[in-house]
């Protein structure tokens, strides 16, 4: 059975883009496949989970609606922390007009952001309960 072990994003910038998404996730370059390789991979540390991503050189522009995008769960963080550390990093907010307006209870909540280059993904996690009166 086939199994993804890479992703290609499509950028203007590859060493921008790879720091960003190097940050975002905590994974590392890859080491060259042969001198003079300015491939920029990324992959997880050793021992950790998930498939490696490709900065691929692209001249078309990053769309509203993309038919493939990443989503990110922001793990041990509250979803805000996560948001707000990501962009800190270089994200950006999305006017996102598709956020459900009345969301399942047992679907956690997310944030659509932008990378610097322009690509959308998600970020899902828990958000603390609003502090009230006691």
């Amino acid at each position: 059975m086939a199994m993804i072990a890479q992703l290609s994003l499509g950028v203007s910038d590859a060493d921008r883009a790879g720091a960003f998404w190097a940050a975002a996730l905590g994974y590392r370059r890859r080491p060259p496949r042969h001198p003079g390789d300015e491939w920029i991979v990324l992959e997880p540390p050793p021992g950790m989970p998930g498939a490696a991503i490709a900065m691929d050189l692209s001249e078309s522009p990053a769309e509203e609606f993309p038919r493939l995008h990443l989503d990110l769960d922001a793990g041990e963080r509250t979803l805000d922390e996560e948001v707000d550390r990501l962009l800190t990093l270089g994200a950006q907010r999305v006017d996102w007009r598709h956020y459900p307006t009345d969301p399942l209870p047992t679907e956690p909540p997310y944030v659509v952001l932008a990378d610097p280059e322009g690509n959308r993904f998600c970020v899902s996690g828990r958000r603390e309960p609003p502090e009230g009166p006691r």
